[in-house]
């Protein structure tokens, strides 16, 4: 019962961020590092994936499609880390020090949380071999 509250909460979450990304892509812009091409292309890309792996993740038809969505939530929000460090580094390199680490801290720490959380919630976590 958990593991469907908690794959409701993510997806919600998701779907959440996904309709910011593709209605107020700026604040992702300005966090996006400066190597990554095409930024606009890709902030809009990772809002529809957000809203398509949220979708996957509650649909109740198929297993397979929810363990590939929690596998894309996983791998993208892995993809996406690199933007909230540089969003950590610019932040704290501010006069005021931004957002601070009260801020930046608990969101590094909670990434690789939310990367498990997508494979649990997901039924990805933890792998079973088929007898």
């Amino acid at each position: 019962m958990i593991r469907v509250v908690l794959r409701w909460l993510l997806a919600t979450f998701y779907a959440f961020a996904g309709v910011i990304h593709l209605t107020n892509p700026a604040p992702f812009l300005t966090i996006t590092p400066a190597w990554v091409p095409l930024p606009e292309a890709v902030v809009l890309w990772t809002g529809v994936a957000e809203i398509l792996g949220a979708i996957g993740l509650v649909q109740p038809f198929s297993r397979r499609l929810r363990q590939a969505a929690g596998w894309g939530l996983a791998l993208y929000a892995l993809c996406v880390w690199p933007a909230n460090i540089n969003h950590f580094a610019m932040d704290m390199a501010r006069p005021d020090g931004g957002l601070g680490l009260a801020y930046h801290v608990p969101r590094m720490f909670a990434q690789p949380v939310i990367i498990w959380l997508a494979l649990w919630v997901g039924e990805c976590w933890p792998l079973r071999r088929k007898p």
